[in-house]
């Protein structure tokens, strides 16, 4: 007998997310199982400094706040919750939670995932925690779970273990368990698959998006929606911009199943309503990944505003005034933003922005002696000295690595409602190593007539056929890529992860053979020293890029401008280059 499809959705997409997104999932309509995603790797940082103050903290403090509420409201309405809110200390959030639940007579089974946690096995380590899978959170709801806290399972866990309890799927049934994980991965970031952080934000009212929900089917196929009446949109756009996040590769490496991404279609049905289908899965590898976070030394950051003329002048005399005091330090960053305007008519606009962040194991090299000694600059500096803000001591800052350990020595537990513990197992390894993707087939390349280039690209790029291809000049002209491609982007560890996608088969004919490695580093310079990798996903038409190392040691350790590279999509858009001028969209009529 089929069972009907399992509707859940998702509250909240990282820790700090909105507050009342809890108590307006469970009112807005029907749902099964309510999600939360509260882990980042900046967050497990965060989360290790609670837990040297306080061993009994580690957890995401704002979910027991939305549970005040939000226990009656689930009780009421029969919706299971189940959130990675544990963090580090998930048998101690569960216990906060029977403590709250007791306290606003709301009678609820509590059950709770661990074994994550292997700091002690990892030298030096502040937080070092394997990302687990959905199994633990299965078991849980097979026991009759009302609430499931756990520590460091995937993000898509959250989705693919309460899809597993409703069907009573298998751990080899990969397909199944794929089309969750897709689901899941689309839903685990919030209202990022329902408009927000959209390339194309204005096609939508998106002041306030909803939170999205996936009907999960039998057979692992799924309609991405929300509920009817909340902001935002659901499109084939922002849910394959979502699909294109933080991912490596089209394979999806996971606990509990590897996921083919470049077999997943999306199909428009209607308002609001995108249907996810045939995702193909395999076995999963037979290690899990152990997100490890250090402190990495001291760090401060100053930023001098230079105004008006000779910006360039200005900003070497302070690198040379503070050259003697930053002798010794491990590693320091100069940047001038040339935020200034020729005869701008305010003098924000007039001015630019030199920022220097410095690093060192000592905080005292980074502390007070440098900051003194740039104040003291006020007075004998550049026209016009002074900084966006007072500097202030040296403060730690965190590095995030990443090691594999074999899965069979983790040991993922399920902590039952009654107590009872028991023991994961780990899926049955692949019996011989999955042979490489297939690459995917090339459609026909059309023909563009190269053009001369005045900035962005260089000259040609996006306008000249492939040699030899026999195809037809097109009239191009210069524009910015996000004129005909939407791109999301984001950070894994000190990768960035840009993903570019377009919405009609001529763009992707143009993307696909226009946007290589090469022509990605020629529009985006600071990618041109790392290695950039290029992934092909024909039926989203996309392309991922991953590059390698330009976040440094991660987010939490502040290297860059932008650490979490949130925005690196936004800049390859609106880089220029040259496009056929049939792909670009109509202009406006004018009255």
């Amino acid at each position: 007998m089929t069972r009907r499809p399992l509707v859940i959705g998702n509250a909240s997409g990282f820790y700090g997310d909105r507050s009342d997104a809890l108590r307006e999932m469970l009112t807005g309509g029907p749902l099964d199982v309510l999600t939360g995603d509260y882990l980042a790797e900046l967050t497990m940082l965060i989360l290790g400094r609670d837990r040297l103050k306080n061993p009994d903290l580690g957890y995401a403090k704002t979910f027991l706040r939305q549970l005040e509420e939000g226990l009656g409201l689930a009780h009421e309405r029969g919706v299971r919750i189940v959130a990675n809110a544990g963090g580090l200390n998930p048998a101690g959030l569960a216990d906060a939670v029977r403590t709250l639940a007791a306290k606003v007579g709301v009678p609820v089974r509590v059950a709770h995932v661990e074994g994550d946690d292997l700091t002690a096995r990892v030298d030096g380590a502040l937080t070092a925690n394997a990302y687990l899978g959905g199994a633990g959170i299965t078991a849980c709801l097979r026991a009759g779970a009302d609430v499931v806290v756990t520590g460091r399972v995937t993000d898509a866990a959250l989705v693919s273990g309460p899809a597993a309890w409703w069907f009573d799927w298998a751990p080899d049934d990969h397909d199944r368990l794929a089309g969750a994980v897709t689901a899941g991965h689309v839903l685990e970031c919030g209202t990022q698959a329902t408009g927000g952080n959209y390339s194309f934000f204005a096609r939508h009212d998106i002041r306030r998006p909803g939170f999205p929900l996936a009907e999960i089917s039998e057979d692992g196929s799924a309609v991405i929606t929300k509920h009817p009446g909340t902001g935002g949109a659901v499109t084939t756009g922002t849910v394959t911009a979502q699909l294109l996040y933080e991912t490596q590769g089209v394979r999806y490496l996971g606990p509990d199943v590897t996921t083919r991404l470049d077999t997943v279609r999306l199909t428009d049905e209607g308002a609001d309503r995108v249907r996810v289908t045939g995702v193909r899965g395999e076995a999963p590898p037979a290690s899990l990944k152990v997100g490890v976070t250090r402190i990495g030394g001291w760090r401060n950051e100053i930023v001098f505003v230079l105004t008006g003329l000779d910006i360039e002048a200005k900003a070497r005399l302070v690198r040379t005034q503070l050259t003697e005091v930053l002798e010794g330090v491990a590693d320091t960053t100069w940047t001038l933003a040339r935020t200034d305007h020729e005869d701008a008519d305010t003098q924000e606009t007039a001015s630019a922005l030199l920022r220097l962040v410095v690093r060192d194991p000592s905080p005292d090299r980074v502390g007070r002696t440098l900051t003194s000694t740039a104040i003291e600059l006020a007075l004998g500096s550049y026209p016009g000295f002074h900084v966006t803000a007072p500097p202030g001591p040296a403060q730690p800052y965190g590095v995030f690595t990443s090691i594999l350990i074999p899965s069979d020595e983790v040991p993922h537990t399920a902590v039952l409602p009654d107590g009872t513990r028991v023991r994961v197992p780990p899926p049955e390894p692949p019996a011989s190593p999955a042979p490489p993707a297939e690459p995917a087939a090339l459609p026909a390349p059309p023909a563009f007539e190269a053009r001369g280039s005045g900035g962005g690209a260089p000259e040609g790029v996006g306008g000249a056929a492939p040699a030899g291809s026999g195809a037809e000049p097109r009239e191009t002209v210069r524009a910015p890529l996000g004129a005909v491609a939407g791109a999301r982007s984001g950070d894994k560890g000190g990768d960035a992860n840009v993903g570019v996608w377009v919405e009609t088969d001529p763009a992707w004919q143009w993307l696909l053979h226009t946007l290589t490695v090469d022509a990605f580093q020629a529009l985006l310079p600071e990618t041109a020293r790392h290695t950039v990798d290029r992934h092909v996903l024909p039926h989203l038409r996309a392309l991922n890029f991953t590059v390698t190392g330009i976040l440094g040691d991660g987010v939490a350790s502040g290297h860059r401008f932008d650490p979490q590279a949130k925005a690196l999509g936004e800049w390859l858009r609106a880089r220029h280059l040259d496009i056929p001028v049939a792909l670009l969209p109509a202009p406006e009529a004018t009255s």
